[in-house]
């Protein structure tokens, strides 16, 4: 090993922070290619009935992912809304039910019921049985629109399901991002407050002036402000990921433990490929397309108001036969038949509210059709974008950035620079690291974005 001179031995410890900072960015690009396809993988029975740990400490984006479809309260609200979409549909199935009437009458006061059994009671007494005819295929078209109804429940859970995809692989890559970034200011921290000994000594020996100590103050300073608020970050990005998973651990136990994307291992065939045909397939459109026939149910049902549903009636009545009473037997029959007379209204506001409500649902398909058109593109766009940058900084910025801070500390040691120079080179260098992590983040969220919308419309 080479000795390093007394007098030297100062700007080494200054030498090695671009060593150690491109050391935890070049470990982070990994084999990402197992982090998207579980994003994309078909659920299985597992997956769902999975069950969150009690502590969550190390986690990956597959069981993180897993996690969240066992426990997120708005995904078992939409499924709950898919069981009370059906529990409708029964009652919009159901037929009415005849109508009972027992009634006892004729009952004087001041002769009374007379003597013997009940059946020779001097009262007349009225059995009857009344049941509604529904005519215009009325209880079709109820059915029909709860079926549709039910059907765009299941479709808003599936497009609540990708939405909780996303949200939690977002907030996963947030967390790996925060956790990235929290390594890297402890690790300047740390520099910094071995630099800033090394000043104070050097500035008592008298090799740098005063003004160039003041500096690496600054700097240290700096460094630890930024050392905690990456630690606040990282606490934040902890306690959404948690939010997510509806677990209880404590923030601080949590860590991400998947790696960044390799670019290599990017699908340029899905980041160029036409996706503007999957448009109709996706759970939102489908959800308003159900609810567009949902409302022309409602629509015909409106319609069938004005066919007159008939009330049918039949009717035993016994009196029982008395000395006064010299018809026969007491007994007798009767039939009846209701039917509503339209003679001041005939359900026009029910057709026009009907009407309207149809206009209103074809204006939400087509908007949702825009946004799902927009969305797509969007998503597909931010990828091809984000690869670019995540490419430039690998290949381009991050060696640029270090062959400079590398110069500038070569130059410092043997007095070519000042140390306001290479405070400048060291700002640089960190300021391009941070970044090519909030690119890889960027890149990770806008490729599972676009592979967990195709696996939507692909996915049965």
């Amino acid at each position: 090993m080479t000795t390093i001179p007394q007098r030297l031995r100062p700007h080494s410890t200054l030498l090695l922070y671009p060593t150690l900072l491109l050391s935890s960015v070049l470990t982070m690009p990994a084999a990402y290619a197992a982090v998207i396809p579980d994003i994309a993988a078909p659920l299985t029975a597992s997956d769902i009935n999975a069950k969150p740990d009690t502590v969550l400490s190390q986690l990956s984006l597959a069981q993180a992912l897993k996690i969240a479809l066992a426990a997120n309260r708005d995904l078992k609200l939409s499924q709950i809304a898919i069981d009370s979409a059906a529990a409708a549909k029964i009652i919009a199935g159901a037929a009415p039910n005849p109508t009972l009437t027992i009634q006892t009458a004729g009952m004087n006061p001041k002769l009374g019921i007379g003597a013997g059994t009940l059946r020779d009671k001097t009262v007349d007494t009225t059995f009857r049985i009344d049941q509604l005819i529904e005519r215009g295929g009325k209880r079709d078209l109820r059915l029909q629109g709860a079926t549709h109804l039910e059907t765009s429940a299941k479709f808003d859970n599936e497009g609540q399901l990708r939405q909780l995809r996303l949200a939690t692989s977002f907030a996963y890559f947030d967390l790996m991002a925060a956790q990235g970034k929290f390594s890297i200011a402890n690790e300047l921290r740390s520099i910094f407050r071995t630099t800033l000994s090394t000043a104070d000594l050097r500035k008592k020996t008298g090799d740098i002036a005063g003004a160039d100590a003041a500096r690496v103050k600054v700097d240290a300073m700096r460094a630890e402000n930024d050392a905690r608020q990456a630690a606040n970050d990282l606490f934040q990005a902890q306690s959404s990921l948690l939010s997510l998973l509806s677990a209880q651990s404590a923030p601080s136990d949590l860590r991400a433990i998947d790696a960044w994307a390799d670019i290599a291992a990017a699908d340029a065939q899905l980041l160029y490929a036409d996706i503007r045909p999957l448009i109709a397939q996706r759970a939102d459109v489908k959800s308003a397309q159900a609810r567009l026939d949902a409302a022309l149910s409602a629509r015909q049902l409106a319609l069938a108001a004005k066919t007159r549903d008939v009330s049918v009636g039949l009717q035993f009545e016994h009196y029982p036969v008395s000395p006064t009473n010299t018809l026969g037997s007491g007994n007798s029959f009767g039939i009846s038949v209701q039917i509503p007379l339209f003679a001041r209204y005939a359900y026009q506001g029910e057709i026009s509210l009907a009407e309207k409500n149809v206009d209103s649902a074809r204006e939400i398909l087509e908007k949702t059709k825009e946004n799902a058109r927009f969305e797509l593109l969007n998503i597909q766009e931010s990828a091809r974008s984000a690869q670019e940058k995540v490419q430039r900084f690998q290949q381009e910025l991050l060696q640029a950035a270090r062959q400079s801070a590398s110069a500038a500390e070569f130059a410092f040691k043997n007095g070519a620079i000042g140390v306001t120079d290479l405070l400048d080179a060291r700002r640089i260098y960190r300021t391009t690291e941070l970044d090519a992590i909030n690119a890889q983040a960027d890149y990770a969220k806008a490729l599972s974005a676009l592979r967990i919308s195709i696996q939507e419309v692909t996915t049965p």
